[in-house]
């Protein structure tokens, strides 16, 4: 029972989660009035959020279902890698409208880099026929620490010049230059984070939405971790959790490491790491991608490395297996596949305790090269759609 305290925002939620998807059911679950109830869904509907779908008889008269109208409104997701970018435009059911891959470098710098991206977005929503003022939000994906508060990257070692620049207010600034009108009032959102952290978020929801503990991977040109607790992203207290790709290994103290130091896991066992021992066998190889396309060949050099990085990566894992005792754990990025995916099997049943493994999940990513996009317009839903978030919205909306 929410008691009389439950708003437009709060039914909202009620709805899209499927727990009270009729007029009665949100009576009964909320303890509202009818008049209540239809008073505030009066207001969803006037936003254009909900649309009644004739229910099935089972013999008197059907009940109207409630349903959140994923089509009223668009987000464009951007997951910004080191060397290339992916953008689109989704409903808000996480459904790809259009989309664009291109190659942009982090190193750029920020104001180069946003700029360019907000070039990007009047087209991609011409090519899915959507107007620009239907966008209700903007999720931004990048490589480094990110402090959700304040959505600014801290100490990416990575993303040079990146540092507490002001993502959000620059990426609104060229989104209003580029593309313009929208259909809520003030500045389009932007919301950023880590790009490990938004796919553990979309990874979870769409493959295991019943773990409560849930760990993802990326492997690519470093190494970080994402962290889902009962559904909602664990960040830490400034955006460093899951950072792991900077824990210091054993015996490895001439590999430096990006942020400066030695013998960090990603000096190691990530694809740069992994691109410079093969270049220096021999097999030309420049980027994390490079080695992506020599493991699919089968290239017996870089099969051998994966494995090894794996193992490398198990090492830190058992400890993280171990604490946070999750029931998936997922490997995704540029190295995920079976030579990684087995040396890091290899050290977790090796080292850990068998009953921190015994239900254990060790997979690879299923949403892929999409998943940080996914993960990345969920973010913006959710935050969005929110009952105080709602609230507030329905309000802005009302003037």
């Amino acid at each position: 029972m929410l008691g009389n305290q439950a708003s437009a925002g709060h039914l909202l939620q009620l709805i899209r989660s499927g727990e009270a998807t009729t007029r009665g059911a949100l009576q009964e679950a909320t303890g509202l009035s009818r008049s209540t109830v239809s008073a505030r869904l009066d207001q969803l509907f006037g936003a254009g959020w909900l649309r009644e779908v004739a229910g099935t008889s089972t013999g008197g008269r059907p009940s109207s279902r409630l349903d959140f109208d994923a089509a009223h409104a668009v987000v464009l997701a951007v997951d910004l890698e080191t060397r290339h970018a992916r953008a689109a435009v989704l409903d808000l059911a996480g459904t790809v409208l259009a989309e664009r891959c291109a190659d942009l470098a982090v190193t750029e710098g920020p104001d180069q880099v946003l700029d360019t991206l907000a070039t990007w977005f009047a087209p991609l929503l011409a090519d899915a026929e959507v107007e620009a003022e239907r966008v209700c939000g903007i999720g931004l994906s990048v490589p480094g620490p990110v402090d959700f508060a304040s959505g600014q990257v801290i100490q990416p070692p990575i993303m040079p010049g990146w540092d507490r620049f002001p993502i959000r207010e620059r990426l609104q600034e060229a989104y209003a230059q580029h593309v313009g009108s929208r259909l809520d009032p003030g500045p389009v959102p932007v919301f950023v984070d880590n790009d490990a952290n938004l796919m553990a978020y979309a990874e979870q929801r769409a493959s295991h939405p019943d773990c409560g503990a849930f760990l993802l991977v990326k492997a690519s040109t470093g190494i970080g971790a994402g962290v889902v607790i009962d559904g909602e992203v664990y960040r830490g207290i400034d955006g460093g959790a899951g950072d792991i790709g900077h824990i210091r290994l054993h015996g490895c103290t001439d590999a430096l490491c990006m942020c400066g130091s030695y013998g960090c896991l990603a000096a190691v066992a990530s694809g740069r790491a992994l691109a410079g021992q093969l270049s220096a066998l021999g097999v030309a190889t420049t980027s994390g991608s490079d080695v992506r396309r020599h493991l699919a060949e089968g290239q017996p050099d870089a099969i051998r490395l994966a494995r090894e990085a794996g193992q490398r990566a198990g090492e830190v894992l058992v400890t993280v297996v171990t604490l946070i005792n999750p029931g998936v754990l997922v490997i995704a990025g540029d190295l995920a596949g079976n030579p990684f995916l087995t040396g890091v099997r290899e050290l977790l049943y090796q080292r850990a305790m068998p009953r921190t493994t015994a239900h254990l999940q060790v997979v690879t990513s299923r949403l892929g090269d999409r998943a940080g996009l996914a993960g990345a317009a969920a973010m913006v839903i959710e935050h969005l759609y929110a009952p105080e978030r709602a609230d507030a919205r329905l309000a802005a909306l009302a003037r």
